[in-house]
């Protein structure tokens, strides 16, 4: 009895140790403090609450579904665990899940402003997704947006001062241009915007869904991670590693939008280097390369507000043709996410996916996009709710299979910009310092020397930017829980 009292003031003191770090925004830290707490007294439904609220912030979808699940199941009149969850399926684009727990929510607090607010942002939500459904032509009848325009059509007005393409040709003069014109928040025409875009796709539509990478030896190559609509960032890149040329190529590994206010800017620089030279970037596919992440983080209502709505389905479109994953050297594979709920995966098979699509639910393109490394050998559930999590085993034997050296993967948040797991055959790159202006992590990039193509990780802080905060063109409804 003495024990059990002891345990419960211990974890008490865990818990309250872990609210101290959680306000500090150390999440992960906070995560293994609620952990000890729920080891020591694991009948307390706050602390899986409140380890689900830290698994939220770091968009772990996946881990806050179950934490606030055990929380409602330990105490069904917990309304704040219904509302933890309610914001996970939200985050994963699940509008319908979230509305059920919003409105267990408002059962239990009918006179809570702030979840009647919710309850009714969430209903229209539900109600524009159902529309959206109901006026969706069947896939078979879709026409392609990106046929239906042309952008020599459209008039330059005389007053425009901004970048110009003179013809069909994108020069390095017209980029930098452009670059300077996105520094002082100006706008591109909405010509030039078209023609890079629709020049991007043809030279995408080109590829493979897993693109070969030749480095000469005695020359260099460098892969970035997520930028997620981080343009002074992204620029602070090309600042200390130059900008991307046959002799410079750079390979930015997904999640180019998103989350950060300047999307559009990032992803005209990045299409518009593709132009100018199709060797000196490349370009894989990410998670939230997708409409349903785009439709929540904020890049469909940047280009509905910056540009117009046909620009909207025209990316959609474009980010279709993106490839999956990239080999250097017949040594290195770089992929956005990680590896897969089977073993046997060849190289072969992933150049074979027919990737023009959205992507689906499961599968190996759906892995692709969303695994996650794990410390334990063998295969978990993901974090995220989407895809998996792999254990160095994992990684060994599909390195093994296929006569690799690396893997090299983005698609997380890491304090130091980067972190190498599976006994150093596993490396996360992530290139969005202080992502979200809160996380206080440093961005990375890794710069690979042939022929031995040892990784040498380059680590750089955030720089500052205009006073537009992340997801300010975000869905109104995910903007109340960032």
């Amino acid at each position: 009895m003495e024990t059990e009292k002891s345990n419960v003031s211990k974890a008490e003191e865990f818990k309250l140790l872990a609210n101290e770090v959680f306000n500090a925004r150390k999440y992960s830290q906070a995560i293994d403090l609620y952990t000890q707490a729920i080891e020591l007294n694991s009948q307390n439904a706050v602390y899986f609450s409140n380890r689900a609220f830290a698994h939220l912030r770091l968009e772990e979808y996946g881990s806050a579904i179950q934490d606030a699940t055990k929380a409602i199941e330990i105490d069904p009149k917990y309304s704040k665990g219904y509302y933890r969850r309610g914001a996970a399926h939200l985050g994963l684009g699940k509008f319908k899940e979230a509305l059920k727990d919003f409105q267990q929510v408002k059962k239990m607090c009918p006179n809570d402003p702030d979840a009647t607010k919710k309850l009714k942002e969430c209903e229209k939500a539900v109600m524009k997704l159902k529309f959206e459904e109901a006026i969706a032509a069947p896939e078979s009848e879709r026409r392609s947006i990106a046929e239906s325009i042309d952008f020599r059509t459209i008039d330059v007005e005389p007053q425009y001062s901004g970048a110009r393409i003179e013809g069909d040709v994108v020069t390095l003069d017209f980029v930098k241009k452009m670059i300077e014109d996105f520094k002082n928040q100006k706008f591109l025409h909405k010509r030039y915007a078209f023609q890079i875009v629709l020049q991007t796709r043809e030279a995408l539509q080109a590829l493979p869904s897993l693109v070969d990478i030749h480095v000469p030896d005695g020359k260099h190559f460098t892969v970035c991670g997520d930028v997620h609509g981080q343009y002074y960032d992204l620029l602070n890149i090309f600042e200390l590693n130059g900008l991307p040329s046959e002799e410079n190529p750079y390979l930015f590994n997904g999640d180019f939008v998103d989350r950060g206010s300047f999307s559009l800017e990032v992803i005209l620089t990045l299409f518009a280097f593709k132009c100018m030279s199709p060797s000196a970037i490349y370009l894989a596919r990410g998670n939230h390369e997708s409409k349903s992440m785009n439709k929540i983080y904020g890049f469909e209502g940047e280009v509905r507000s910056k540009l117009n709505e046909t620009f909207v389905e025209l990316f959609a479109e474009v980010f279709c043709c993106l490839p999956l994953a990239h080999v250097i050297n017949e040594k290195v594979f770089v992929v956005h996410g990680g590896l897969f709920s089977v073993d046997g995966v060849k190289v072969s098979d992933i150049r074979s996916i027919n990737r023009f699509c959205e992507p689906p639910e499961e599968g190996l393109m759906c892995e692709l996009l969303w695994s996650d490394p794990q410390p334990l050998p063998g295969r978990g559930p993901s974090k995220r709710g989407v895809g998996l999590s792999f254990g160095a085993d994992v990684t060994k034997r599909f390195l093994q299979e296929n006569n690799l050296d690396l893997v090299v993967r983005s698609h997380e948040v890491k304090d130091e910009g980067y972190e190498i797991e599976h006994d150093g055959k596993l490396i996360t790159v992530f290139s969005a310092p202080n992502y979200c202006d809160q996380m206080g992590n440093k961005g990375a990039f890794i710069r690979f020397e042939a022929p031995d193509l040892k990784p040498n990780i380059v680590t750089f802080s955030a720089v500052p930017h205009p006073d537009v905060k992340p997801m300010a063109y975000a869905n109104n409804f995910l903007r109340m829980f960032s």
